[in-house]
């Protein structure tokens, strides 16, 4: 059987006004002009966050399996059909745990994969990451958890300026893994030589890395300025100024700007006391800071208000579309599967109102409840 959901199509070629989306099983079959359709709801890609730590009151920071799943089911009603993982910097034992407990969620679809937000990063820009467990780079300890994932590890972020960090890059890449750069005081060189050695990710551009300045650009031009380098920003008008956001989107543009919501498990929840990585975090007007320094821990976002934040702050629809789904889903090795609206690509998609907000979410061809 083929099921058709028509509207205004986003796709990666623009807009189809009067669109129509074929599904097969659980595949896109095909996309066209439905000349019959009349001012239909948005059609958009499912949205694909490769950082994420969790929401809904849940959390990926545990290797808790069965909040992983809640904390994953809480996002894809929220649009979020692909997401990885995101632990922060945690003993080496939690990710082992976490690895061996999330493997099966990844084998079976739940989650796409693993991300280890440090622990090997710096002192100086750890931000909301638990300073006690900042380490340099092991390449034993990434080597032993590579294999004991099986494929699970997708995404691993570290500081370049690191005893061992460019080694550590170079192992990740050749075993398939992204190497992300990020909580960082490197210079603009020393990013430059991870980005040689194989890093391919900015995480959370701007958040938690030395500023520019005109004689010593630092991460943030480097990583901006490397054609191979997705760059992550959150669009929450808290991590970044609106002007910033449109800034950076523009000049990385859209295949290289990534949309994250490094949600914690506050997401979705009221204000309140939380935690993250052993650390108690307050959440006050929806916006989640340390408790004991006010430093940002997290943000309570979700992929369809980072969206609309984006587009609000100028980003045209399809720019942001790529934004939230093609790109993402490119950066983190999975363009070939899902990301986009077009023929043999998974069918995720969610359907918009003319608001943006989120009316029906399909993943695999099946309506989410």
């Amino acid at each position: 059987m083929t099921l058709r959901v028509s509207g205004k199509v986003v796709t990666p070629a623009g807009v189809i006004r009067q669109g129509c989306v074929e599904i097969r099983a659980d595949r896109i079959s095909g996309v066209a002009e439905y000349p019959s359709v009349r001012d239909g709801h948005w059609i958009v890609p499912g949205f694909v966050d490769m950082h994420t730590h969790g929401g809904g009151g849940h959390t990926f920071t545990t290797g808790d399996p069965g909040s992983a799943r809640e904390a994953a089911a809480f996002h894809l009603r929220h649009g979020t059909t692909t997401l990885l993982a995101s632990l922060v910097s945690s003993p080496h034992e939690l990710m082992r745990r976490a690895t061996a407990a999330y493997r099966p969620l990844v084998e079976s679809g739940v989650l796409a994969g693993i991300h280890f937000e440090g622990p090997y990063l710096s002192a100086d820009r750890c931000g909301a990451q638990n300073p006690e467990f900042l380490r340099d780079p092991s390449t034993d300890e990434l080597a032993e958890l590579i294999e004991l994932g099986g494929g699970a590890i997708r995404m691993v972020t570290l500081a370049p300026e690191r005893d061992g960090a460019l080694e550590a890059i170079k192992l990740l890449v050749s075993h398939g893994v992204v190497a992300a750069v990020g909580h960082t005081d490197a210079t603009w060189a020393q990013t430059r030589a991870a980005v040689a050695a194989g890093a391919s990710v900015g995480t959370h551009l701007f958040n938690g890395m030395r500023p520019v300045h005109h004689r010593e650009p630092g991460p943030v031009v480097a990583l901006l300025d490397a054609p191979n380098v997705v760059c992550e920003l959150v669009a929450d008008g808290v991590h970044l100024h609106d002007g910033m956001l449109s800034f950076a989107a523009s000049v990385a543009g859209p295949e290289r700007a990534a949309l994250i919501t490094d949600a914690m498990a506050a997401a979705g929840m009221p204000d309140g006391e939380y935690e993250l990585g052993g650390q108690a975090v307050t959440v006050a007007d929806g916006v989640a800071r340390l408790s004991r320094d006010g430093a940002i821990a997290g943000s309570t976002l979700t992929m369809d208000a980072a969206l609309r934040h984006a587009v609000a702050a100028g980003v045209a629809l399809p720019d942001a579309c790529r934004m939230v789904a093609t790109t993402p889903a490119r950066a983190i090795g999975l363009g070939a599967q899902v990301g986009a609206l077009q023929a043999g690509l998974r069918a995720d998609m969610v359907v918009l109102d003319d608001d943006l907000n989120v009316v029906r979410v399909m993943r695999a061809g099946a309506w989410v409840d």
